[in-house]
């Protein structure tokens, strides 16, 4: 995606990263607050976390990964709309 960025010099890139980053950030919460809600659906406390584990960790990361290229280059493109 940077290589976008560099190829058209017009596109700043601190718009996808922050956008990237941002994304990372609270996705990586929401998924843990989903994958735990999944889990402990039928459980009677209200708050219940657990980190799951590795394997299901890196294809929650690879997928997020994914969707937040997607959101900074949307955010990019969208942002040069007049």
């Amino acid at each position: 995606m940077l290589e976008f960025c560099a190829v058209h010099q017009k596109l700043p890139s601190h718009i996808f990263i922050a956008s990237f980053i941002s994304f990372i950030i609270l996705n990586f919460i929401e998924n843990l607050i989903h994958y735990n809600a999944g889990k402990h659906h039928d459980s009677k406390e209200i708050i219940y976390l657990e980190l799951p584990s590795k394997k299901e960790m890196i294809k929650i990361i690879i997928i997020m990964l994914i969707f937040a290229a997607l959101q900074g280059t949307f955010t990019l493109i969208l942002s040069k709309i007049p």
